[in-house]
């Protein structure tokens, strides 16, 4: 996929998240989610400017999306000592799902692709793949971009008891 292809499956992914932490009293988090998953929802694609990777190899896996919220884990407890927890929740604990989130919404996206994504990297190199549209398909990633925007808003929408 495009960076707008992942765009939309980004907010796809993100939608019930969005929902569940807007409908548990913590709307502000909920936009700063939405933010962090669009934000780095190519840092998968890192590999393209690190020479020393292929490109859909380590950071196309599982094992990535587990680093990265490990890091977003970090950063949710360093700013947990700072404010305590969002509405009840552990802000270490919502780092850590929204970083796996934010690379597993990637990995999705690369999945509709014929290339496919390593997922279990490192235990094995098998890719998987759902080809149903190539990378560059405007149509699709134009289509999951829409499809990701009316998502959100349903969702959110949802939550604040508009619909």
């Amino acid at each position: 996929m495009f960076k707008t292809g992942h765009l939309g499956v980004s907010l796809i992914v993100f939608g019930p998240v969005g929902y569940a932490l807007v409908a548990r009293g913590a709307p502000e988090l909920a936009a700063i989610t939405g933010f962090v998953m669009v934000w780095f929802t190519m840092l998968p694609d890192i590999d393209h400017r690190l020479p020393i990777l292929e490109h859909r190899g380590p950071t196309h896996s599982l094992a990535f999306a587990a680093v990265v919220g490990g890091v977003g884990w970090g950063v949710g407890m360093a700013l947990e000592t700072v404010t305590g927890p969002a509405a009840g929740m552990s802000l270490s604990t919502v780092g850590f799902g929204i970083g796996v989130l934010t690379v597993v919404g990637h990995l999705i996206g690369d999945t509709l692709t014929p290339a496919g994504v390593p997922y279990l990297w490192p235990l094995s190199t098998r890719t998987f793949s759902l080809s149903l549209v190539g990378a560059g398909n405007p149509v699709a990633n134009s289509g999951l971009f829409g499809l990701g925007l009316l998502t959100t808003a349903g969702w959110v929408s949802v939550a604040l008891g508009v619909v």
